[in-house]
């Protein structure tokens, strides 16, 4: 379904800004987020299951997707793993489960938010606005800003701030854009120790309510992308009772 073809959810005819994917099988609940999406000038789409979530991700490449974890036949956690396969858009885990466990089943399939039902969708806006504030990755950005940070090198791992672009032995690593964000912010500060919220805040790009521990989450991620065991850490070390800091940049 294509909400933005319902002239009585259109406020006016600003060209949209972003776009976005809202997956929720109960279709009352989709349309108020869609129709909040909208009035913030989203190009919005609205799917019920999986399937048809996956394929309107092809065809729509949205900047955000809202998806909901208890879909039928294809299970939100499914759909976010095949997102993860050709989308870099962000993922909003909307679900009415709130367990810590079931919070990081969610993000380890590759979602950067989660929010558990009931909620607000003003607030679920702003958090998606926070979110789109970060940039997407455009390839040669580097080449295209003379003015552009030198990539940042520890042995032989490369993090170009301005491609938004890592790579480990001259292979590109293949994050998210939540992963390479925290990469970012933790490499931007060498010899720092950043506390799971300073994080978290910085990620976000403004006050974060939420379980600071999902960043454990996304640190995980990056170590086994990485290659980097968390016993002996090369590249992300664990501050025990604090955060975690870079290691030592060439």
């Amino acid at each position: 379904m294509n909400v933005m073809s319902d002239p009585a959810l259109r406020t006016d005819d600003r060209s949209p800004e972003f776009r976005a994917l809202v997956v929720d099988d109960e279709t009352a609940l989709a349309e108020i987020v869609a129709s909040y999406l909208i009035r913030e000038h989203f190009d919005t789409r609205v799917a019920h299951d999986g399937v048809a979530a996956v394929a309107l991700a092809r065809d729509h490449d949205p900047d955000v997707v809202i998806l909901d974890l208890g879909l039928p036949g294809m299970d939100g956690l499914e759909v976010c793993r095949q997102l993860r396969t050709f989308s870099d858009a962000y993922v909003v885990m909307l679900t009415a489960r709130d367990t810590e466990l079931d919070t990081i089943v969610g993000l380890s399939v590759g979602a950067d938010d989660y929010v558990t039902k009931p909620f607000s969708s003003g607030e679920l806006v702003a958090r998606i606005r926070a979110m789109l504030r970060r940039p997407r990755s455009v390839p040669g950005a580097a080449a295209a800003a003379p003015d552009a940070p030198a990539p940042l090198v520890l042995g032989p791992l490369r993090i170009d701030l301005a491609a938004r672009e890592v790579s480990l032995d001259g292979h590109s690593i293949p994050l998210t854009r939540t992963e390479f964000d925290l990469l970012a912010a933790l490499s931007g500060r060498p010899g720092m120790v950043m506390s799971r919220r300073q994080l978290l805040e910085i990620v976000r790009d403004g006050p974060w309510v939420g379980n600071d521990h999902l960043v454990d989450v996304h640190v995980g991620h990056v170590r086994r992308k990485l290659g980097d065991d968390p016993t002996n850490p090369r590249y992300i070390i664990t501050v025990r009772g604090v955060g975690y800091r870079i290691g030592s940049l060439q």
